[in-house]
């Protein structure tokens, strides 16, 4: 999106104080987490892809919001706006892709593709950030604006196209209250709650990204080459999540030995600094978003009713949960903190995807029913 490399500039150009900046962004998180798991039910009983479809045009509204009226009031309102229409695509994208490719007989792909889509996502910021940077003399923040409202529609469209599962009665049937219960019942299941918490943990940390262009700074990265380092970092992230298939089918032990390395990854570059920092840094980015693809795998694969978006959005709202904790652990010990509860988590992962024993008695019957039913075809052929 065009506008995600300016828009603290734009409210910077637009009298907006420091405090009045962070008021707005507090607006945003707040939102975002109010609705996180609720616009997850309302995409379970409504259509996955119609909530993407609405997301964009959501999207597509705050940013008028900021075009017209620039100014905190029509900030506010925009980041209202785009809270709501992200929360709703929060869970949707990963519901939808699981429940299209398992009816396509292909859900075991679904790590690969996700991880793909990821890349995707970290790999359009170049054209975005060009884009930006061609439009700004041109036609300043409006130009920019007006072409990331149609970048949304453009997006609106495409997400219309998806195929889409038909929602199941059990779900039609309800209120929306049901929905909701179902999902946060699901993500309480002792298999899927130990996912859940790991994704939202791994995933809370990726805030950390915040700080890459103070931590450039502070290694001696001259400022006008900052956001060339941040943009290295930033394409080793994708890296990791294009190979995020390959690992999917990994133990807790070998995720949590990934997730240890990318600690160790850390605490070098907080030890290295200048250019061994960054490189340390980009391998703990690239790390960090193959443990999150394997994790989001992990959570697909353990979801077993039929209100995913609302199950994964109890992840979402973890994840934002934890992403504002790190600010605050950011703030009492920077780098070295943060490191530290990340091999206290790395520690902790083996246990917290640890198959249920439920869940393995169920596996045991499935192995035992298969051996049984070949041993009837090879009678059979006898």
């Amino acid at each position: 999106m065009p506008i995600y490399p300016v828009y603290a500039l734009l409210f910077v150009d637009s009298g907006m104080s420091d405090g009045q900046i962070s008021t707005l962004l507090a607006i945003w998180s707040a939102v975002g987490i109010a609705a996180e798991v609720p616009m997850g039910a309302v995409a379970d009983r409504w259509s996955h892809r119609n909530a993407l479809v609405a997301g964009a045009l959501l999207q597509a509204l705050g940013y008028i919001a900021w075009i017209l009226a620039p100014g905190f009031t029509g900030f506010a309102i925009g980041f209202v706006v785009w809270a709501l229409g992200g929360a709703l695509v929060s869970g949707s994208s990963e519901a939808l892709l699981y429940e299209g490719l398992t009816a396509a007989g292909a859900a075991d792909h679904y790590a690969r593709v996700q991880g793909w889509a990821t890349a995707a996502e970290f790999l359009a910021f170049i054209p975005a950030v060009l884009v930006a940077t061609a439009l700004l003399p041109i036609g300043g923040y409006a130009a920019i604006g007006w072409v990331s409202v149609a970048t949304c529609l453009a997006a609106a469209v495409l997400a219309r196209r998806l195929p889409s599962a038909p929602a199941t009665a059990d779900l039609d049937e309800d209120d929306g209250s049901g929905t909701l219960r179902a999902g946060l019942r699901e993500a309480m299941q002792p298999t899927v709650a130990g996912a859940v918490i790991a994704l939202a943990v791994i995933g809370g940390f990726d805030a950390i990204e915040e700080y890459f262009p103070l931590l450039a700074q502070d290694w001696g990265v001259p400022t006008t080459w900052v956001p060339i380092a941040v943009l290295v970092v930033t394409m080793a992230g994708a890296l990791g999540a294009a190979l995020g298939g390959r690992c999917a089918t990994f133990s807790g032990i070998r995720v949590a030995l990934l997730t240890g390395a990318a600690a160790a990854a850390l605490a070098v570059a907080g030890v290295a600094a200048a250019v061994g920092g960054l490189v340390a840094l980009a391998a703990f980015y690239l790390l960090h978003h193959l443990v999150l693809v394997v994790l989001d795998a992990r959570l697909q694969a353990r979801i077993e009713g039929r209100a995913r978006a609302t199950t994964t959005s109890v992840a979402g709202l973890g994840t934002e949960i934890v992403g504002l904790g790190l600010f605050g652990v950011w703030a009492l010990g920077q780098l070295a903190l943060v490191t530290v509860l990340w091999f206290a988590v790395a520690a902790a992962l083996p246990v917290m995807l640890r198959p249920s024993r439920r869940s393995a008695m169920i596996g045991t019957e499935r192995r035992s029913d298969e051996r049984s039913d070949e041993a009837g075809l090879v009678r059979g052929r006898r």
